[in-house]
């Protein structure tokens, strides 16, 4: 199993499960969409290593240098960040791995960014995509909301929007964390909602796994 230095990240096993499930190793070239704060853009550089490349790719200027300054810190020389909106993603290369996580909840249009992504590797390259179903969470029994964002249960459909975009469907599962009383579940919670669960069980919303591949050859696209 892949190990991956991301910090307090309570869903590092299933990101961990579909890193290993399509063979990532040095020389990949990758996007991270959505990449944020830059945890899972220096993993995945990590991974890849010298030979490798990654593209940071974030619509929010800020959150740009949050990237450089945490390749900088991890010297990984081979991290590009990118300010470009999902739905825009366009890329200096065809990559072998595009991966979103926790982004197709709050874009316009979930089925353009995942045929964006689609476009983005090359013939037979691989695109992971990791969103929540967000009301499938938990605190204390009780259901848990997102109403911020525009499709809290959008993980409920990724495979078929996998197959709309056109890309081979190759896995797909959910998995969430869970836990009662203090821990990296209950801090991970307040952090994103502010909301102190206490002791009470906490079921995090299920993250949903895509991985899926663009078929080799076809689109006019050599293999």
């Amino acid at each position: 199993m892949i190990e991956l230095e991301l910090r307090n990240d309570v869903y590092r096993r299933p990101l961990a499960t579909a890193l290993d499930r399509l063979g990532l190793r040095e020389g990949w070239v990758c996007a991270d969409v959505g990449a944020g704060g830059g945890d899972v853009t220096v993993a995945l550089a990590r991974i890849v290593g010298a030979d490798g490349r990654v593209y940071a790719v974030d619509s929010d200027p800020a959150r740009r240098d949050e990237v450089a300054a945490a390749a900088a810190r991890a010297a990984q020389a081979q991290v590009f960040a990118l300010t470009q909106a999902g739905e825009e993603l366009t890329l200096p290369e065809p990559v072998d791995l595009a991966f979103c996580r926790f982004l197709l909840l709050h874009v316009h249009s979930p089925i353009a960014v995942v045929a964006r992504m689609k476009t983005a590797v090359r013939a037979g390259g691989w695109v992971v995509v990791q969103e929540p179903v967000t009301s499938a969470g938990r605190v204390g029994g009780q259901p848990m909301s997102m109403p911020g964002a525009r499709h809290p249960d959008i993980g409920a459909l990724l495979p078929t929007l996998a197959l709309e975009a056109g890309l081979e469907l190759v896995d797909a599962w959910a998995e969430a964390p869970a836990w009662a009383g203090p821990g990296p579940v209950a801090t991970y919670l307040e952090a994103m909602t502010g909301v102190d669960p206490g002791d009470d069980p906490v079921l995090l919303p299920l993250i949903v796994t895509v991985v899926a591949r663009r078929a080799p050859g076809r689109d006019g696209t050599p293999p």
